[in-house]
């Protein structure tokens, strides 16, 4: 007879215990390693640290990005419409003044201006037999006067179908080809710089520029564009509230993205009375002329501009990181005897990275500045993102949780 072995005999209830009491260790186990790591997170997540208060300069600047522009441009365009048979420059040409610069079909320019000298010859004729005949000359006095317009019209008309240069300088775009039709009497100007003339009654329609302002800047319009390259300026727009501290005649130091090492001293020359508003952030113009130009500059770089709007000597300053302000009221985190005071202050000009004390606080005092934090969550429950700064809904472990002073 085969005798079998006793069957060990597990109870429903002693299951789930075991289980339980397998799940609780594991629990524990993880929320252990989960706040080692937090607990190490938290020591290089930020903090503070103490600086003294020291005694020196404190300077404000004020900086923008700008680009290098020509002071001087000119846009000219023919005086009468017309196709084009001549374009005698290109870009890059230097040009003088009064230069021809391209000519259009002058035939029917020609035709009305022979019509205008025939209707004058037959005016002046009438008038001739009227004062012979000693009868009523007025009428025919006015017709001589009409006549005599329309002849200076027409002689304008021939004028505008060749294009003069209204200034000397470099050709930067010649905006047509021969064949083309080029339209007359209308011209703009673009830039920033004052020009020394404008065109003669044989230049047809030409705009120069002038009056300084950065922000008129507009596309270019004329069949022939002229700068003059060897006057260059440097146009930047500012934010509203640095503006405010900018006045004409300043000085700053230019540097240039393209030539490394290359800086100039310019003074700025004209601050836009308009605002420009893009994206509720308002700005001006600034135009700023250049003294001394480095070698290798030319228009259209672009550049840093640096201007220096305030500066003191001599005086008690510290960090800026370590004022807390609300309105006018200005307090430091000071270390007293190992405890933190915060302390009221009086300041005086803030400048880049620091700032004037004029009251409150002593050469040599240590003042708290506090470090950013970085986040720690790496994802997981439901309410923060991982235990470290969340874990389970309502808060996690971490600050409310099962650690000493924080819940349970």
């Amino acid at each position: 007879m085969r005798r079998s072995l006793p069957r060990l005999g597990l109870s429903p209830a002693l299951l789930v215990n075991v289980v339980l009491a397998l799940a609780v260790a594991g629990a524990a186990t993880w929320a252990y390693t989960s706040f080692a790591r937090a607990e190490a997170a938290e020591s290089g997540a930020g903090g503070s640290r103490t600086v003294p208060v020291a005694r020196g300069t404190v300077t404000a600047t004020v900086s923008a990005s700008g680009t290098v522009r020509s002071a001087s441009t000119a846009s000219a365009s023919f005086g009468t419409s017309g196709t084009v048979t001549e374009i005698r420059v290109q870009v890059g040409d230097k040009v003088s003044k009064g230069q021809v610069l391209a000519i259009v079909d002058d035939t029917a320019a020609q035709r009305q201006l022979d019509a205008a000298e025939a209707n004058l010859d037959a005016a002046q004729a009438a008038l001739d037999r009227a004062e012979e005949a000693d009868s009523d000359t007025s009428e025919a006095e006015a017709e001589v006067e009409q006549a005599e317009l329309d002849v200076a019209e027409a002689e304008d008309g021939v004028a505008g179908t060749t294009l003069k240069a209204p200034m000397a300088g470099t050709v930067t775009a010649v905006n047509g080809t021969v064949g083309s039709s080029a339209s007359g009497g209308g011209s703009g100007s673009s830039g920033s710089g004052s020009s020394d003339g404008s065109s003669g009654g044989s230049t047809g329609s030409t705009g120069t520029s002038g009056g300084g302002s950065s922000g008129s800047d507009s596309s270019s319009s004329g069949f022939v564009e002229i700068a003059d390259l060897t006057r260059l300026e440097v146009s930047a727009s500012v934010a509203e509230a640095d503006a405010t501290k900018l006045k004409g005649g300043q000085t700053g130091t230019v540097t240039w993205n393209a030539l490394p090492g290359s800086e100039a001293t310019a003074k700025l020359a004209a601050i836009d009375p308009n605002a420009t508003s893009q994206n509720n952030v308002v700005t001006y113009g600034v135009t700023f002329t250049l003294d001394k130009l480095p070698e290798g500059v030319r228009a259209g770089q672009s550049v840093e501009v640096s201007v220096t709007v305030g500066q003191v000597d001599d005086v008690v300053y510290v960090n800026s990181a370590a004022l807390t302000s609300v309105g006018t009221r200005h307090t430091v985190t000071v270390l007293e005897g190992g405890q933190r005071v915060v302390r009221p202050v009086e300041i005086g000009l803030e400048g880049d990275s620091a700032t004037e004390i004029t009251s409150g606080l002593a050469v040599g005092d240590q003042v708290v500045i506090n470090m950013p934090t970085t986040s720690t969550n790496q994802g997981g429950f439901p309410g923060g993102g991982g235990l470290p700064g969340g874990g389970f809904p309502g808060g996690g472990l971490q600050g409310g949780g099962v650690r000493p002073g924080g819940g349970r």
